[in-house]
């Protein structure tokens, strides 16, 4: 955000005005964090994936464990994960909804960042003395192998929550109007005495209170752009703190414990791999054999972008990285055979929303921590609800092209299609390994992920060459910015998901679940729209952490499959990330194509009703989701 105070002109004899002392105070505060943060996080990113290699490499080929190896990597990911979320914090790459913000004019929405920035920093300061106490706590708790204190690791917490309260003061130093943050200041104090004066009266309304602090506060932070981690802990902290005794240390510890299981060491790692498999020239190289098989037919090239989707997708965490990865190789060449931009964009974000189940999707593996489903079953099951996506994606796309109103390009020769598949042969290897051997069970997909980036660090310098190595550092940053963004939302959803299990929501929730007419199919399409609506304002991962834990046991006691389930809830919730108006996912998708929002949004609806369509399926045949399964 630009400055928006006005500057004070003075002359040399006069000095530095006040406003010009803080704005420099604020650039230096910052560019010390960006230094400190940036450097180290980098640097967590390439000895996680080296440890965690060196693990596996030990393991499966000396046979001889690391036996300190996992505690070591789970120490340092905590701490990956909280330096990772400050440079998120600096680079505002943190998850929320910026589609109403967007609108506002440049001197309102100044004062809505400035209140978002005052919020966070109301967050942070509610949690800072109980992260060091919770800190304190811990000295006395001794890991397992490396035999230290748990507080070298749980400091991360209280550290990157300082480095976080630094952020956001060098913003408001830099960006701020004094009248703005005076503004929001009084609001948010007005607020809290309103919430300490009415407590007497919200304790009288029982569990009902919980539509306050869950429903009407965390809505109204996401809708002014406050971070989903922000809305979601401050939502928490303000409940825990009006409505019961409980100290805010349990805060801490269940964000702790929502980001500290060794599953979630994928996350890194898979979105550096995504990064990876852009930037040596591999996803090129698998786009281009695609367009040698099919893109001389009506529609060809339409086809290819579904495939490369599917082939592409979920490996690097990102929606946006997998559609920035594609469309520069295909829109160019598509626009020459007469596509419209906007049907482009229409095709790239509905492939997005149809891709979510593909593994090695972070959101799988995101269900498989948070709700002990088996993270094989999972990746399993993700593979055919895509197929169906992409079978009425390609209906849609067909219907369009059936009169052949844009030309087609050369069929390729036999020998062509050879010589692009001899190239693209190493880089299509790579997704179907990584899926196989977590499906089959040969290694966690933690360890997967480490040995695909150590195969694509290998394939792409030796049969790609096209690797700028300049490009590693801000790989490396930007792989722990997702990566800490992702994690932090994972240990804030937690510590709410824990505070409307101890109000007994969780109990009544499932008592009215259970009496919703239909049955389990009743449970099933309710389930559907909600995850749709959830996905739209919260976004996958989010929504299944905070959710997740309450409505599986639900869906159990049904008599549903935990992964049919599982595939209902991700592919609504990636109908509603990429659905406008509200989809972040579909604005992302514009962005990248630098399309205007307004002209695609016109020609998106065909491909997401027929992904409605292909939802219903899903729904109502369980086989899609778990006929592959081995105890099916």
């Amino acid at each position: 955000m630009k400055n928006q105070m006005p500057m004070t002109d003075v002359s040399p004899a006069e000095g530095v005005s006040p406003r010009q002392t803080t704005f420099r105070l604020g650039r230096a505060l910052d560019t010390g964090l960006r230094w400190l943060t940036e450097g180290s996080a980098a640097l967590l990113v390439v000895i996680e994936v080296t440890l965690l290699f060196c693990n596996v490499f030990s393991r499966y080929v000396l046979n001889q464990p690391i036996v300190w190896g996992d505690e070591l990597a789970s120490l340092l990911f905590l701490w990956l994960a909280m330096l990772g979320s400050v440079v998120a914090m600096r680079r505002g790459e943190h998850m929320r909804l910026t589609s109403f913000i967007g609108r506002l004019p440049a001197d309102k929405r100044a004062f809505v960042d400035t209140l978002g920035a005052v919020i966070v920093i109301t967050f942070i300061g509610l949690l800072f003395t109980p992260a060091w106490e919770y800190v304190s706590d811990e000295w006395i708790i001794t890991t397992a192998a490396l035999e230290i204190p748990n507080a070298f690791r749980v400091s991360a917490i209280a550290v990157g929550l300082s480095l976080m309260l630094m952020t956001c003061v060098a913003r408001l130093l830099t960006s701020a109007r004094l009248i703005d943050f005076s503004v929001s200041v009084a609001i948010l104090a007005s607020l809290g005495a309103l919430l300490w004066v009415a407590e007497g009266w919200m304790l009288l309304m029982g569990n009902w209170n919980l539509v306050i602090f869950f429903m009407i506060g965390v809505m109204a932070m996401i809708v002014i752009g406050v971070p989903i981690m922000v809305a979601f802990g401050l939502a928490t902290v303000a409940y825990l703190s009006t409505m019961t005794s409980t100290p805010l240390t349990l805060v801490v510890g269940r964000m702790d414990e929502g980001m500290a299981s060794l599953i979630l060491l994928a996350i890194p790692l898979f979105v550096f791999l995504g990064a990876l498999i852009e930037a040596m020239g591999m996803a090129r190289a698998m786009i281009h054999f695609l367009c040698s098989l099919i893109g001389h037919v009506r529609g060809g090239l339409s086809y290819v972008l579904i495939g490369a989707i599917y082939l592409i997708s979920g490996i690097s965490g990102s929606k946006a990285a997998d559609m920035a990865a594609i469309a520069p190789a295909l829109f160019p060449e598509m626009k020459k055979r007469g596509e419209d931009e906007n049907e482009l964009v229409a095709m790239l974000n509905a492939s997005g929303a149809m891709s979510e189940t593909i593994p090695p999707s972070l959101v799988l593996i995101t269900i498989g921590s948070v709700t002990g489903v088996s993270i094989s079953a999972l990746f399993t099951g993700g593979f055919m609800p895509a197929v169906v996506g992409a079978i009425a994606m390609a209906a849609v796309i067909w219907w369009k092209n059936r009169k052949g109103e844009v030309s087609t390009g050369k069929r390729a020769s036999l020998k062509e299609i050879g010589h692009s598949l001899l190239i693209a042969l190493p880089a299509l290897a790579l997704p179907f390994v990584i899926r196989t051997a977590v499906v089959e069970g040969v290694a966690t997909a933690t360890e997967v992920a480490a040995i695909g980036v150590a195969y694509t660090f290998i394939v792409g310098l030796l049969c790609y060459r096209c690797f700028d190595w300049r490009r590693l550092y801000p790989i490396l940053v930007s792989t722990a910015s997702l990566s800490g963004a992702i994690l932090i939302i994972i240990g804030s959803a937690t510590a709410m998901a824990w505070a409307l299990t101890q109000s007994g929501f969780s109990h009544q929730l499932a008592q009215v679940m259970a009496t919703v007419p239909g049955g389990a199919l009743g449970f099933l399409i309710i389930s559907a729209v909600a995850f749709i609506l959830l996905g739209s304002f919260l976004e996958g991962i989010p929504a299944i952490v905070l959710f997740g834990p309450l409505l599986f046991p639900i869906a159990k006691a049904m008599g549903i499959n935990d992964v049919h389930y599982a595939m209902v809830a991700i592919f609504a919730m990636g109908l509603g990330l990429f659905a406008p108006p509200f989809g972040v996912g579909f604005y992302a998708a514009c962005a990248i194509a630098k399309v205007d929002p307004s002209g695609a949004m016109r020609r998106v609806w065909p491909y997401l009703g027929a992904l409605v369509v292909a939802l219903g399926v899903l729904i109502a045949v369980p086989w899609i989701s778990i006929g592959f399964l081995p105890n099916a």
